[in-house]
């Protein structure tokens, strides 16, 4: 492994340079994401003001009117964690944003990496690492050609296996 790379400008400088398509790939069951334990909070206890989001649909609503693609697949556990149904709620106002989450059952999972990824344009890998809080602790960044074709045919795959939010929320968000 590389060093990481720690969260900051360099971070943010993948989605401003980005040309065509920013994928992700979830597979954590829950994050530890300082800008969320609030909104967190709150939805535990029933308040689902989407608010906090704004930043970044702004951000999307730009770049998808720009003709920029963004997707993501979630691989998620069931009965869904508290996480998941916060991330799940929530996923609309993404989607409506021009953001295509989509929803993968664990057990249908069971040959994507281990590890969350974004992949920008098909040829670079941000392979995220998180700490046993589940914080992100950094990133590392990959363009080796055999690891980006590889990391490729997983996003396909768990595209093509991957249910539509309202789907898979219309089944599993009670």
């Amino acid at each position: 492994m590389t060093d990481l790379i720690l969260i900051g400008p360099e971070w943010r400088n993948l989605f401003e340079t980005f040309e065509h398509t920013a994928f992700r790939l979830e597979v954590r069951e829950a994050y530890n994401v300082p800008s969320e334990r609030e909104p967190m909070r709150r939805f535990l206890a029933g308040d689902a003001n989407p608010d906090w989001l704004s930043d970044w649909l702004i951000d999307i609503r730009k770049d998808t009117d720009d003709g920029k693609v963004y997707r993501r697949v979630r691989v998620v556990s069931l009965p869904l964690s508290d996480y998941s149904r916060f991330g799940l709620t929530f996923s609309k106002c993404n989607n409506d944003a021009g953001e295509d989450i989509r929803y993968l059952l664990r057990d249908n999972a069971n040959e994507l990496p281990t590890f969350d990824y974004w992949l920008f344009d098909s040829r670079t890998v941000a392979k995220m690492h998180f700490g046993d809080r589940d914080n992100l602790l950094g990133f590392e960044l990959i363009e080796e050609p055999a690891v980006v074709v590889e990391l490729n045919y997983w996003r396909d795959a768990a595209w093509h296996r991957a249910m539509t939010r309202d789907e898979f929320a219309s089944q599993h968000l009670k």
